[in-house]
C-alpha cells in the first residue's frame, strides 16, 4: 500500500460517509448509516474514530491527503476540531495537508471525473450547498454578491484537466422565500411525509395513481437556469396536514394528485435548464449529480427527451457520493494524479472477511440453521420459484443508497401477490411501490424501451407491453419499471444467477429490492443481513458459501389471509 498515494475524502453533510482513493484506480466508500444504522445520518465529530476506523482497515495505512467537504449546516464552524480528530485518528505521512473542498464542487468530482466521457456539460442539484464565502471554485458571480448566500444549483463545461463553472443559482437559505429544484422536491415530499428524511423517492412512486390537473397548479417558474416556485405551490405546500399520505381513501387520492403535479412540474423545469446548458455547452454528454438526481421517472424522462446524447448519473448522486468526490479532487486537483477510476460498478464497500462470515454462521440465532449447497445458484432458483423470498449477501457493500445486487433481496416476479408481500412482510413500506428488475444485460432490451445499459437502476423504463402481464411484481401501473442490467463482468454470481433462473423459468428478470427492514439502512455485515432475515418475512438468505434458513418458515405470497 504504501507505494501508492492514498487519500481520504469525508463528507461531513447529511448522508455522512468516507471514501479512500488508493492510487490511480482504487476506490472505497462508506456512508455512515451503514455502521451506526441509522439512515441518513449527518456527519459528526468522532465519526472517523468511533465509525469508519473500525468498519475500514485501510484507513490505517499511511495517508498523503485528507479532503472534507461540508455544505449548509453548521459543522464548518468546527472545522478546526475535525482537523485535529483526524491527526489524531489517522496515520498521516510528513507533510499531509487536510483540504476543504466546496459541496457543489465534490459531486462535481464524484460524477464527471469517474464518467465515461472526456468532455461534458456538468450538472448539480440539490437543496443546499456551500455558503459562496466557502467556495473553493472561481464562480462568475457579481463583486457585491453577499458570502452567506448558498448554492443550489450549479452548471459546468468540463473536460479532464479542466473544469468550468458556467453559473449557479444562488438562495439566502430563507424556507419563506425557497427557490430551486432541490427545495422545490422538499418541500414538495415534506407536505406528504412530513415526518423523516430521504424520503423524496417516494414521490415518483406515488405520482401514477394521481391526476396532475386536479389541483391547477402550475408549472414552475424558469428563468435560464433559475428556477423558482410560484405562489400557488407554496400556498399548496403551508396547507398544513392537506396532502398527508394515507394508504387509501380521499387522503391518498390528495397526497397521489399532488405528487402527481409536483412530479411534473419537476421533470418540465429539469428539462428546461437542461435544454439551457445544452445551450450554453454545446456538448453531447451530461454528468448530473445531486440529490434530485435519484429521481428515477424524471431522469428516464431526462434520458429519453433531452438534447444530451448521453447522460451519466453516478449510482451516488446524493451527498453520500461526494466522499468519492472529496477523494477524487484530492487525488486529481491536488495531487495530479491521472485517476483511472471509473463508476463501472458501485461495489466499493470494504473488502469482505471471510472469517466474519464464519463467526457469524457460528452465533446463529436458535431460529436459524446454515448449509452450504453443493449448487449455491441453483438451490436459489428452486427456493424463488417455489414463491420463497431470499436474501443475497456477497462481496463488498454497495457505497450508494441502492442495493445492486450485493446486499439484495430477490423474488420471483411473475407472482401477483409478490409485490405485496416485499411491501408488507420483508420490507414494511408503502403498498404502491414495486420492486426494481434485475434483468442480464444481453436480454434488458427485449423486455423493456432501454437503448443503454442501466448498471445502478437510476431511471425509470417502460416494460414492452407484451410482457407487463407477465412481470406483474415489477411493472408500476403506469407500465414502467425500474431495471438494473446485470453483465457477467461486474457481477458474476449474479449474471450466472440470471442465467439459470432463465434456463428454469423461461424469464430472465428477478424482482429485487435493498437488503434491509423497516426503517432500516442498507444492511452492511453479515450480522445485519442475519438480522434482517430474522426480523421480517423473508425465507432465506444466501451468505456464499452458506445458505440461511428458518426453522419455522413464513407463509408463501398469497398464503397470507
Amino acid at each position: 500500500m504504501a507505494d501508492f498515494p492514498i487519500v481520504v475524502g469525508i463528507n461531513r453533510t447529511q448522508d455522512g460517509s468516507i471514501a479512500v482513493a488508493v492510487g490511480e484506480s482504487g476506490m472505497y466508500s462508506l456512508q455512515k448509516e451503514r455502521v451506526s444504522r441509522r439512515k441518513h445520518h449527518w456527519g459528526r465529530l468522532g465519526d472517523l474514530p468511533d465509525r469508519y476506523l473500525p468498519a475500514m482497515p485501510l484507513l490505517k495505512e499511511p495517508v498523503d491527503l485528507v479532503v472534507e467537504s461540508y455544505a449548509s449546516d453548521t459543522e464548518i464552524e468546527h472545522a478546526p476540531a475535525y482537523h485535529e480528530e483526524v491527526r489524531k485518528t489517522l496515520g498521516l505521512k510528513d507533510g499531509a495537508s487536510i483540504v476543504l473542498v466546496s459541496h457543489h464542487l465534490s459531486h462535481l468530482y464524484s460524477a464527471f471525473y469517474p464518467s465515461p466521457f472526456e468532455e461534458a456539460a456538468g450538472l448539480v442539484i440539490d437543496v443546499q450547498g456551500s455558503h459562496v464565502r466557502d467556495f473553493t471554485e472561481e464562480v462568475p458571480l457579481p463583486p457585491d454578491t453577499g458570502g452567506d448566500l448558498l448554492e443550489v444549483a450549479s452548471f459546468y463545461r468540463c473536460r479532464r484537466g479542466r473544469l468550468e463553472c458556467l453559473a449557479k443559482q444562488l438562495w439566502d437559505g430563507d424556507w419563506a422565500r425557497p427557490a430551486g429544484l432541490g427545495c422545490f422536491s422538499a418541500l414538495l415530499t415534506k407536505a406528504i411525509w412530513p415526518e423523516g428524511e430521504g424520503n423524496e423517492g417516494k414521490v415518483a412512486g406515488l405520482a401514477p395513481y394521481g391526476d396532475p390537473d386536479a389541483l391547477g397548479l402550475p408549472d414552475l417558474d424558469v428563468r435560464g437556469h433559475e428556477v423558482h416556485i410560484p405562489p400557488a405551490w407554496l400556498e399548496a405546500f403551508g396547507r398544513r396536514d392537506a396532502f398527508v399520505y394515507e394508504p387509501g381513501g380521499e387522503d391518498f387520492r390528495r397526497a397521489a394528485n399532488l405528487a402527481a403535479a409536483g412530479q411534473r412540474a419537476f421533470e418540465r423545469a429539469l428539462g428546461q435548464v437542461v435544454a439551457w446548458l445544452h445551450a450554453e455547452t454545446g456538448l453531447d454528454a451530461l454528468a448530473f449529480a445531486g440529490g434530485t438526481a435519484l429521481n428515477c421517472s424524471a431522469n428516464g424522462r431526462l434520458i429519453r427527451e433531452s438534447p444530451f446524447r448521453e447522460v451519466f448519473i453516478p449510482p451516488s448522486p446524493h451527498a453520500g457520493g461526494t466522499a468519492v468526490g472529496c477523494a477524487l479532487y484530492g487525488l486529481i486537483a491536488c495531487l495530479g494524479v491521472d485517476s483511472r477510476f471509473r463508476w463501472t460498478d458501485d461495489f466499493l464497500g470494504p473488502d469482505p472477511d471471510g472469517s466474519a462470515i464464519e463467526a457469524a454462521v457460528r452465533a446463529l440465532p436458535a431460529g436459524l440453521y446454515a448449509e452450504q449447497p453443493a449448487d449455491l445458484a441453483g438451490t436459489l432458483v428452486t427456493l424463488l420459484e417455489s414463491g420463497r423470498v431470499v436474501g443475497l449477501h456477497q462481496g463488498r457493500s454497495e457505497s450508494g443508497p441502492r442495493a445492486l445486487g450485493n446486499r439484495s433481496i430477490l423474488g420471483d416476479p411473475r407472482g401477483p401477490d409478490m409485490q405485496d408481500y416485499v411491501n408488507f412482510e420483508a420490507k414494511g413500506r408503502e403498498w404502491f411501490r414495486p420492486p426494481a428488475a434485475l434483468v442480464p444485460a444481453e436480454h434488458a432490451a427485449r423486455l423493456f424501451a432501454l437503448d443503454r445499459p442501466a448498471p445502478f437502476r437510476q431511471y425509470a423504463a417502460a416494460v414492452r407491453p407484451e410482457h407487463r402481464d407477465g412481470l406483474p411484481a415489477i411493472t408500476h401501473v403506469d407500465g414502467t419499471a425500474r431495471p438494473q442490467t446485470v453483465t457477467r463482468e461486474s457481477a458474476p454470481f449474479l449474471h450466472a444467477l440470471l442465467t439459470r433462473w432463465h434456463e428454469r423459468t423461461g424469464t430472465p428478470v428477478l424482482a429485487h429490492t435493498s437488503l434491509n427492514g423497516p426503517g432500516e439502512p442498507l444492511a452492511e455485515t453479515p450480522e445485519h443481513s442475519i438480522d434482517t432475515l430474522l426480523g421480517t418475512g423473508m425465507h432465506a438468505l444466501a451468505m456464499p458459501p452458506y445458505l440461511i434458513r428458518k426453522r419455522v418458515e413464513p407463509p408463501l405470497p398469497g398464503e397470507l389471509a
